[in-house]
């Protein structure tokens, strides 16, 4: 926006939205119930971006949105500095998984790639609700799902399905 625009809800919703498609991370320290930090949280969410939340003590009103965000959001618990490496994806073996993901980057379609992006590292979700969360066709989400196990990107379990950890890939 140019110099001097007045602040009104709806920019700093776009902001938030922004900051979300920027970042590696997103991490809440303190949240209300509702407030704009879970706004940017729900956007990292439905992006896909690595979500974290510090929690806080449970009589206060400031720590209520991290425990939602760690109950609702699938988000991982954050009481430490390595804790948010390891979201990040930090350390010597993270850096030759991106270069890894990066080249093969370009072999993905756009189905593989709305496949990933509706499935979470830590829930196991249905294959009728990625296919919801991707906009695809539940037929060709099997298909791809097929495909993604048949790499390593995506696990089978009795609860559904859900994408590998980088560490837990074969080759």
């Amino acid at each position: 926006m140019p110099c001097g625009s007045a602040p009104t809800k709806w920019r700093f919703l776009q902001r938030n939205r922004l900051i979300a498609a920027v970042a590696d991370a997103t991490i809440v320290v303190e949240a209300g119930w509702r407030s704009g930090s879970l706004n940017t949280a729900g956007h990292a969410a439905t992006l896909a971006r690595p979500l974290g939340a510090v929690p806080g003590p449970i009589t206060s009103a400031a720590s209520a949105g991290c425990h939602r965000l760690l109950r609702e959001f699938d988000a991982r618990c954050i009481t430490t500095a390595d804790e948010v490496l390891e979201l990040l994806g930090a350390g010597p073996q993270a850096l030759f998984d991106d270069a890894a993901d990066a080249a093969g980057a370009g072999e993905r379609t756009d189905e593989i790639t709305r496949v990933i992006d509706a499935m979470s590292f830590r829930a196991w979700r249905e294959p009728l609700d990625i296919a919801r969360r991707s906009g695809l066709d539940p037929a060709a989400v099997m298909a791809v799902l097929g495909l993604l196990a048949l790499d390593g990107t995506a696990v089978r379990g009795q609860e559904g399905w859900r994408r590998a950890r980088p560490d837990a890939r074969t080759g």
